[in-house]
């Protein structure tokens, strides 16, 4: 039986994810309270982590992996010889996994939709059993609550935003000011904010409205989720438009810099006095914000963000879905993989490998001891 569950603690109230560094233990041995179990670390923080109680340690990641806070690592048993698949059985799985028992028995639904239903507040014993429920299923049965708006015709085509937060309402001043698109409304997923207005643009709904706003003809869509805290979700959003037939132009701010030999991907967003140097290549979906410079021959992987102030010399190139933190800077040519997560204020002086977390305001050079 489980004695423990060894869970990935918050370090930092800005990263709601770390990253294993070192795992101190073999699978299956025996260990001791306040035994160092495990190194984690974000970009402002690391920690050992310790058993809380005497038992058999038994492993659930890997060294590398980047989990979310409340994640298990690993769960300390009464025996040695305990299964993993009878564990996962046990008291403690995570419910927001979809295990079978917080489901209503016959429901099939994909985890996906189960993420859906939850955070649209619909009773899952209201989904149909029987046949496998899908988000599509989910968005029609939530659209049966929400009354369908009705777009008036416009002169400019329309582009939807999704999401009504900080990041939503840069994107709407940059649209507003490159003035080749009208606004149509604002989904996000939170109902309470139905009705409102941001910026003076209303809350149409949630996302079970991009199928009624897809079939009144506005195809365009732009991202206003930020994602700086969990990339997964800004990339799931695109997912989701994508899935209901929308696309993304690219975004520019009429006062960011692009010289001509650029290449710019779909879905991109440009803002206010970044710079993007000749012959460098933005792939689908990346940002590159407030006077961050992206120097000549850059290339800068898929949903990757630049925050503001981030300086790239010359021939860096960059990984996808990868944050590279305000005010960091780098030299001529380094490599950056993807998954990675760079502090504000670092210095890069050498290639990083993917799904490295870098702390805000360190020296990289490649050598360990660069990171103390």
């Amino acid at each position: 039986m489980i004695l423990s569950e060894i869970l990935v603690p918050l370090l930092n109230a800005n990263e709601p994810e770390a990253r294993l560094v070192s795992i101190h233990v073999k699978d299956g041995q025996p260990v001791q309270k306040d035994m160092v179990l495990f190194t984690i670390e974000t970009t402002k923080a690391a920690s050992d982590i310790v058993a809380p109680v005497d038992g058999f340690i038994r492993l659930l990641a890997a060294e590398g992996d980047i989990l979310g806070v409340g994640k298990r690592l690993a769960v300390i048993t009464e025996e040695a010889d305990e299964s993993l698949e009878s564990l996962s059985a046990q008291k403690g799985v995570d419910e927001k996994e979809g295990s079978p028992n917080n489901k209503p028995s016959g429901l099939r639904i994909t985890q996906p939709a189960l993420t859906l239903a939850k955070a649209l507040g619909i009773d899952l014993k209201d989904l149909p059993a029987g046949s496998l429920v899908t988000e599509a299923v989910v968005r029609k049965y939530a659209q049966k609550k929400e009354t369908p708006v009705t777009l008036p015709a416009a002169e400019k085509p329309y582009i939807l935003v999704y999401g009504a937060g900080g990041h939503a309402k840069t994107i709407m001043e940059m649209i507003r000011q490159m003035g080749t698109y009208s606004i149509a409304g604002i989904l996000d997923d939170d109902e309470a904010l139905i009705g409102t207005h941001v910026l003076g643009v209303p809350v149409l709904g949630t996302r079970t409205q991009l199928d009624n706003l897809s079939e009144q003809g506005v195809k365009l869509a732009a991202n206003g989720v930020g994602g700086i805290l969990n990339i997964d979700i800004r990339v799931r959003i695109f997912e989701i438009m994508e899935e209901a037939g929308f696309t993304f132009p690219a975004l520019t701010h009429p006062r960011a810099t692009i010289e001509p030999s650029a290449k710019i991907g779909d879905g991109v967003q440009v803002f206010a006095n970044a710079y993007v140097g000749s012959d460098s290549i933005l792939h689908s979906r990346c940002m590159v914000n407030t006077n961050a410079v992206v120097s000549h021959d850059c290339e800068i992987g898929a949903y990757t963000h630049l925050a503001p102030g981030a300086l790239l010399a010359g021939l860096v190139h960059v990984g996808a879905r990868t944050l590279i933190g305000m005010g960091v800077t780098t030299s001529i040519g380094v490599k950056i993989g993807s998954g990675v997560r760079v502090g504000n204020g670092a210095i890069l002086l050498a290639d990083i490998p993917d799904k490295t977390i870098i702390q805000a305001g360190r020296f990289w050079t490649g050598r360990a001891e660069s990171l103390k």
